[in-house]
C-alpha cells in the first residue's frame, strides 16, 4: 500500500519526538491556511488542499507564518493559549521554525533559496504576546 502524505507527516513527528501530532496539525491545518489566507487571499487559502503539492504553492515567510499562530492561538484559546502551546513544547517562535524545517527536511513542505530557519528566531516574545492587559484582554 503506498505512503500517505499524512502518514508519512505522523512517521516524521514520531521519529522527531519534539513536538506532539497536535501541534503539527495546529501549524498545518490553522496557522498555514490562516497566514496563506492573510498573504494571498480567501481563494488561495482554499486552493491550497494539499501542502505537499507544488503546484499550488503559496509562499509565505517565517514571520508571517508566526504572527498567524500567534493570531489563531489568541483566537482559539485565549489566555490558555501560552499553557496549550507550552504543553506542546513550544516555548518560542523558533520552536515553529523547528517544526516547519523538520517537514522541509522531508520533503514535506517546501522552502525558497530565501528562506532560513533565522526567520523564525525572535519574531515576537511569548511572555509579551500572551500576556493579558490591564482590562484583562489579550495584546495581539
Amino acid at each position: 500500500m503506498p505512503q500517505t502524505p499524512e502518514n508519512k507527516i505522523m512517521e516524521v513527528i514520531k521519529a522527531d519526538g519534539r513536538y506532539p501530532p497536535e501541534a503539527f496539525a495546529f501549524l498545518l491545518n490553522e496557522g498555514l491556511p490562516r497566514a496563506v489566507r492573510e498573504v494571498y487571499g480567501t481563494d488561495a487559502a482554499a486552493a491550497k488542499s494539499d501542502l505537499t503539492s507544488p503546484r499550488e504553492h503559496h509562499h509565505v515567510s517565517g514571520k508571517q507564518l508566526c504572527l498567524s499562530l500567534r493570531d489563531q492561538a489568541l483566537e482559539k484559546w485565549g489566555l490558555l493559549a501560552p499553557t496549550v502551546l507550552e504543553s506542546w513544547n513550544i516555548r518560542a517562535t523558533l520552536d515553529f521554525g523547528n517544526m516547519v524545517y523538520l517537514l522541509i527536511k522531508h520533503n514535506l513542505m517546501q522552502k525558497t533559496a530565501e528562506d532560513r530557519i533565522d526567520d523564525f528566531r525572535d519574531v515576537f516574545d511569548f511572555n509579551e504576546a500572551f500576556k493579558p492587559t490591564d482590562d484583562h484582554e489579550l495584546k495581539a
